[in-house]
């Protein structure tokens, strides 16, 4: 299939995180974009785990845990290593396996608990009613976190919508985080009240469409992040990131905006924007890369994360 779709479905993830993969499904190009597996659909056992892999005990041995948070429940899953934690937090729309090339090897070449997860709605997790609220995914994620014993020295690494839930969660839980790094992710000072509207025009004929349908389960997670969007982003426009903590920030060459030259630039400003507030802030560019950059470049990835989970360890 050709990469014509990416651009488009790059700037939705941009806009509105879970409603970029599930567009790119109406339009058939998941398959071609995001390298991703079959979404497997809501567990349900009410076991709190259950295994993913080997029986307990064996190295590097993955395993799916079932944590609840006010009543839903979320796939965490957590291959053992030693006392440090390195948490990959999917782009919209991706399950856990958006790191299946990536998780592997970072727990061989650091020896860190390698977590991974399925946000509501997501692979195994529950479905949560309702506009998706970033507030909800953070403390989601600090629910699995909590439940499974995690209290410090996380390393937190976000792609693209995750980055909003980075932010947030850094901003309200620094002592947890040792570092992240931010995979061409959403980050505050892009999100201008110049490019929220901008942002919300470009989605709205999707949005429209999806709502024809529903109960369509592409069309239930595009319309929960469409509604509230500009607040929202409103909102994050004002969120600092903590200064204690370091972290690098890497942009794909290509950006979510391939096709918009202006729109690639203000991308890139918003990046180096956020990363000269701090000294220990490192700017990246991924040479080569789309958006995607973890199916593009994996090896990029592993890189920029083995560097900085060096850095403080």
């Amino acid at each position: 299939m050709s990469r014509t779709t990416p651009g488009r479905r790059s700037v939705t993830r941009a806009l509105s995180g879970l409603a970029l993969a599930l567009l790119s499904v109406v339009a058939g190009g998941l398959a071609a974009c995001g390298g991703q597996d079959p979404a497997p659909g809501p567990a349900s056992s009410r076991s709190a785990t259950a295994s993913a892999s080997p029986p307990a005990g064996q190295a590097g041995e993955t395993k799916l845990h079932m944590i609840d948070n006010g009543g839903h429940r979320l796939a965490f899953y957590v291959t053992r290593g030693n006392g440090s934690t390195i948490v990959l937090d999917s782009g919209g729309g991706e399950y856990s396996t958006q790191w299946k090339d990536i998780a592997s090897e970072l727990h061989a070449a650091t020896g860190a608990t390698i977590i991974t997860y399925d946000r509501s709605g997501l692979g195994k997790s529950d479905v949560v009613p309702g506009p998706w609220k970033v507030e909800g995914a953070v403390s989601d994620l600090k629910a699995g976190l909590d439940q499974l014993g995690v209290a410090k020295d996380v390393t937190l690494v976000s792609h693209s919508q995750a980055g909003e839930i980075a932010n947030y969660f850094a901003k309200d839980h620094p002592k947890m985080l040792s570092g992240a790094v931010l995979i061409d992710a959403n980050l505050p000072q892009f999100f201008t009240d110049q490019e929220i509207p901008r942002l919300v025009a470009a989605t709205q004929p999707e949005v429209d469409a999806a709502k024809k349908d529903p109960e369509k389960p592409e069309n239930r997670q595009l319309i929960a992040t469409a509604e509230g969007f500009a607040a929202a982003h409103k909102a994050f426009h004002g969120v600092k990131w903590p200064d204690a903590v370091p972290v690098t920030v890497m942009v794909s060459e290509k950006t979510p905006f391939a096709a918009s030259p202006e729109g690639a630039q203000r991308w890139r400003d918003a990046a180096a924007a956020f990363v000269k507030v701090a000294p220990n802030r490192t700017l990246v560019t991924a040479a080569g890369t789309s958006h995607e950059i973890p199916t593009d470049r994996p090896d990029l990835v592993l890189k920029a994360v083995e560097d900085l989970y060096a850095s403080h360890h």
